[in-house]
Formats: structure tokens, sequence, C-alpha cells
């Protein structure tokens, strides 16, 4: 998807005096952007499980933006909507130049990432390290709100501290002076990030789990939308932070355990799902890898989006070893189906209930 022209927008905040709408929150429930993970094919094979979650790009830095290959930083399909772009960065200027890059390529939101604590990022002067100097948040967030002039929202995704600082005033204080200037909706990854003795791996364990500031935020910030990040696994969970929170999003576990997320539109939007079965999605899927392979595109390495599938079913074990061979590297995704289909259907017994559409038990020749 290339740079889309767009009428005349009114301010986000002229909903405010309208009657309350009975839909949902456009943040009730989305995927965390993830660094080598949530590219474009990510984003389109979650898509067919869920059309309504919200879905993010991986951290693009404003360096690259302004001086790197918009299109391939940018681009997306379709039908990867509601889908928004997450920045690296602190300079106003550039996040005002990137924040209108992300409307006219047609995101429904630009977020901000003043979460995430690598060393590198730091060296950036961008993620998680900015949380110390909440006037320079204020300053880029207002420039980016207005570069879109209330077309998109403007976010941030941030942490409740940073390092050892574990007051529920410090991210309360964050979260007021970034609201003054003009963000009405806050991610918080409810764990601190230690910015040093930690690697990014560690950053997502190691430190504890507060959802109670979380939860606090949204009682004293009732106006804003407080999103909960970090640690959910089950739809049980989601349900409940639901409850104190207007969103939740997950990670990892929507990456590694995909089809949790196909029965998420009908639990948490009302409205049934796109996938009526792992199969379907599995096909729809392939269509979208045989597309880039007729198109000149390798494949292969968006597969891996996929491979958790099938988790917890017979035979998911061979599938991934079928479908994460090198070997396939030069083969039409069509062709390689249908090879698994016939393979496992020969290699199974054969019974009244057999699905030849399941993973076999046997790993492929």
């Amino acid at each position: 998807m290339q740079a889309v022209s767009r009428p005349a927008c009114l301010p986000l905040t002229a909903s405010a005096t309208a009657a309350p709408s009975l839909q949902p929150s456009p943040w009730r429930l989305s995927v965390a952007p993830m660094l080598d993970w949530t590219d474009r094919h990510c984003r389109v094979f979650h898509r067919l499980l869920t059309r309504h979650t919200r879905l993010y790009t991986e951290m693009v830095t404003t360096g690259a933006l302004i001086h790197g290959d918009r299109h391939r930083h940018l681009d997306f399909s379709a039908v990867e909507h509601p889908v928004a772009l997450q920045l690296g960065g602190s300079e106003p200027a550039d996040l005002a130049t990137c924040a209108r890059l992300a409307l006219d390529w047609g995101y429904d939101e630009v977020n901000l990432n003043c979460g995430c604590p690598s060393e590198r990022v730091q060296k950036g002067a961008f993620g998680a390290c900015l949380m110390a100097e909440p006037a320079t948040v204020a300053a880029g967030v207002r420039a980016m709100v207005d570069a879109v002039a209330g077309c998109i929202p403007v976010t941030v995704k941030h942490r409740i501290g940073i390092d050892r600082e574990e007051s529920y005033a410090f991210v309360r204080d964050f979260v007021g002076t970034i609201a003054e200037a003009g963000c009405q909706v806050f991610i918080v990854h409810a764990r601190n990030a230690w910015l040093q003795g930690l690697s990014p791996k560690e950053n997502r364990d190691i430190p504890p789990l507060r959802y109670e500031f979380v939860y606090q935020l949204k009682r004293d910030f009732p106006a804003l939308t407080i999103v909960l990040n970090g640690g959910v696994k089950a739809d049980d969970e989601i349900d409940a932070h639901l409850q104190q929170v207007d969103g939740v999003m997950v990670g990892r576990q929507a990456y590694h355990e995909p089809w949790q997320m196909a029965a998420w539109d009908a639990r948490f939007f009302g409205e049934p799902g796109p996938a009526a079965s792992r199969d379907a999605a599995e096909a729809a899927w392939v269509d979208h890898l045989q597309a880039l392979h007729e198109g000149g595109t390798p494949w292969l390495t968006a597969m891996r989006h996929a491979l958790g599938l099938w988790n917890g079913v017979p035979g998911a074990r061979a599938w991934r070893r079928f479908w994460s061979d090198h070997r396939l590297r030069d083969s039409a995704p069509a062709a390689a189906h249908a090879h698994w289909l016939a393979q496992a259907a020969a290699r199974r017994p054969a019974d009244a209930g057999y699905d030849a559409h399941r993973p076999g038990p046997v790993a492929p020749g």
C-alpha cells in the first residue's frame, strides 16, 4: 500500500460531546509491536484469524523513514486495517515528519515507543529512557498531534517506571504531562524497564508485573484510554483486565499461539471471526504465500509467522518441520501444500474421522 490521499478530517476530540458509543473501544484488543516479528506478512496472517484486533508494525526509527526506503518500511496491505505505525525517536521535527507519513500512507494510528529498554535504542535517545524526560516526550507528541491535524490518534506505549523507580507517582506524572500535550491513548507495559544490567528479554520477565498501577491510571485519568500490556496469556485474563481498563495488548502469546486469536472477534467484539477452522486459515495463508511467490518475493521467511498455527494438535511438529525446510524455498507454496496434504493422507490410517488437511504424524521425506 502506498501513500493515499485523505479528505479533510475533524479533530478527534470532536466526538467528545457526542452520545456515548455502544461499540467496543478501538483499543479493546491488540497485538503488540514486536521487532523482527510483526512485519507486514505477520500482520496479514494475523488478519486471517481476527478482523477487529488492532495490529501494530515493528518499531521503525524516524531516521529510517526520513533517510531510508520509505516504501519498504511503510507499505502494507489494505487487509491489515486497523493497523498502527510505531515510531522510535525523540526529535519533535522528525517525529512530526514521520507522523505525517503515517497519515499519508493510510495508517489508523501513530504510536511513540517509550518502552523499549535495549541499549541500542537508548543510544538513539528513544525508547524507555524517554520516560526520564517527560518534557521531551510531550514536545514530540505535541509536534505529532499538530502534524496529523486530528486525523489519526497519536498514542504512546511506555512502562510503569525505569530502573529502581517503583513509585506509582512516577508513571502518574508521566501520563499527566503527556496527556496535556494531546495524547489520549496510553498503552502501559505493567513492568519497569531496567536500563542497566538486564537484556531486553530479561526486561520482559524479571521486573515484576504491577497491574494495579495500570488500573489506578484508569481511575485517576478516566477520560483517557488506558490499555494494559505485559504477561497476558489466557482469554480469561483478558476478560479480567477489561473490567479495569479500556483495552489489552497481547504480545508473544499471540505470536506463538496464533490460533488463540481465532476466538477473539466472537468473544471480545461480538462478531464471528474470519477463520472457520485451522484448515481454512492454512489454505488462506498458502494463497498469500503463493501470491508472494508469483510476484517474485521469497516466501519461506514469511512462513515462519504461521508455524504455531497447529500447536497442540497431533502432528504439529511434523507440519512445522515440513514448512521450515529450506529445500522448499524455490517451490511454489500451492504445490508444496498439495504435496503435504497428499503425504499426510498417505501416512495416516484412514478412518471415518480422518481429515486430510490436518497435519500428519510423520515428517515429510
